[in-house]
């Protein structure tokens, strides 16, 4: 299991999780996207607070997400966050540049093993 505080991960990492998480499923409260975060890693990623929320304002204040208080489904008030239309463009550009990092690291990672 890999703790998002312990985890050190690329920078704009846990970004690009947040906005596929939310373009996939639609507006969540912070809890529902760590929950969907750690199911579809199989619990090998499980996110705190102090990893999560930090990430959620930074991604409001680029314009990337927005949020809004809503009621949850156990009838707590919570803040729901969505995708801006410049969040999804954001999105393709993350996408994007982590498929090329990944093809970059997969190169040398064989490269390495020839050597």
């Amino acid at each position: 299991m890999i703790t998002a505080s312990r985890a050190e991960v690329l920078q704009g990492t846990l970004d690009l999780l947040i906005l596929k998480t939310l373009d996939t499923l639609g507006p969540l409260h912070g809890f529902g996207i760590a929950r969907r975060m750690q199911q579809v890693s199989e619990d090998m990623l499980q996110l705190n607070q102090g990893t999560l929320y930090p990430a959620l304002v930074r991604l409001e204040q680029r314009g990337w997400i927005r949020s809004k208080w809503g009621v949850s489904d156990n009838n707590r008030r919570a803040r729901f966050y969505s995708l801006t239309k410049f969040g999804k463009k954001q999105l393709a550009v993350e996408t994007r540049d982590w498929e090329r990092m990944a093809s970059l690291i997969t190169r040398m990672l064989r490269g390495a093993e020839e050597v």
